[in-house]
């Protein structure tokens, strides 16, 4: 194991970091800017290295990147329909920055465009904190949240651990577009995906939640049974793609929640978390920008699987657990992407 920190460049008078880490297997990159995993070197079946993760070369690249590459989301990642919430009878006007109707990833400014401090390092573990002022983005309460990337033999371990001084809402996630056959390979359609999850939130026109908990079975949302991602774009029943979120059941614990196999590399990525819900997503919104090396993040180009709270909770309260946290109750929880070829 080992750790290299390097600075990377400053934003907003704040020095910020490129920090590796490595273990002979897997090699992992991550920057304080948003606290995003920035490269993510994996072997495949012919023991070729991979990097699986799209983002950028520079700084300035994370620093202008309108689609949250690598990022910690928060304070509350995915969408609130309406932009609003009402937390101990005081309704909270958040930003309208999902399509000028609802709220989208924390905000105007969300934790993905902050400098986080480095708060700890080790020859295996990186620790960012940030704390988000009350009234920040208008959320209530002064929030800290530390977040831990460990790298183990074969996994990347991300864990979140937050308290506010006040009661809040809280939900973070990391925000990584894979492709497992690496960053400028084809689309990810051909990618072999199983969900442990037999339950989906339905979505309205601009992917609110309706409010229903619904049965994937029949639909184009089962992936109960491993399936391309392609599979049910292509024969009409899902043509736009996925960017859906499936629920994993109120126990809080480690999981197996989703595994992914790229047939070409051998590549397997395997999800574990303890969060209630995993959105996925296949990088509809890409339009191009221009990547690592050059390559061209387009529509498709690479697949997030982000554990969260589901969307909209605080305006769904059939939608469980909670996401509401009291003042000083503690918000922790851990996802892991563990890596192996086949």
């Amino acid at each position: 194991m080992s750790i290299e920190k390097k600075v990377w460049g400053s934003y907003d008078g704040k020095e910020c970091y490129l920090i590796t880490l490595t273990n002979g297997k897997l090699t992992v990159s991550f920057t304080n800017y948003g606290g995003a995993l920035v490269n993510l070197l994996v072997p495949d079946k012919n023991g070729e290295i991979k990097d699986v993760a799209l983002g950028y070369d520079t700084l300035e690249g994370y620093v202008n990147g309108t689609s949250c590459q690598g990022a910690l989301i928060g304070r509350y990642a995915n969408r609130i329909g309406g932009a609003k919430f009402t937390l101990n009878g005081t309704e909270y006007q958040l930003a309208k920055n999902d399509n000028e109707v609802n709220h989208l990833h924390g905000g105007d400014v969300g934790y993905n465009k902050k400098v986080w401090d480095v708060k700890a390092t080790g020859d295996n573990f990186v620790t960012f904190s940030y704390t988000s002022v009350d009234g920040e983005e208008n959320y209530p309460g002064t929030l800290t949240l530390d977040v831990t990337y460990t790298l183990t033999e074969n996994a990347v371990e991300i864990k979140y651990e937050a308290v506010s001084d006040k009661d809040t809402i809280m939900n973070f996630t990391n925000h990584t577009y894979f492709n497992l056959a690496g960053y400028d390979a084809d689309k990810v359609l051909n990618h072999i995906v199983n969900i442990l999850a037999d339950k989906y939130t339905p979505v309205d026109e601009l992917l609110i939640p309706t409010g229903e908990i619904a049965d994937v079975k029949g639909t184009a949302f089962d992936f109960t049974s491993p399936k391309r991602i392609g599979e049910d774009m292509e024969n009409g029943k899902l043509p736009g793609g996925y960017d859906h979120n499936y629920v994993l059941g109120e126990t809080i614990e480690m999981r197996k929640a989703a595994q992914v196999f790229e047939p070409t590399c051998g590549i397997v990525m395997t999800v574990y978390t303890d969060k209630p819900a995993i959105q996925f997503y296949i990088g509809g919104g890409l339009s191009g920008e221009t990547g690592k090396q050059g390559s061209i993040m387009a529509k498709n180009q690479g697949f997030c699987l982000e554990s969260q709270y589901c969307p909209d909770t605080p305006n769904k309260p059939q939608f469980k657990p909670s996401c509401v946290y009291k003042a000083g109750e503690k918000y922790c929880f851990t996802t892991k992407y563990a890596f192996s070829v086949k």
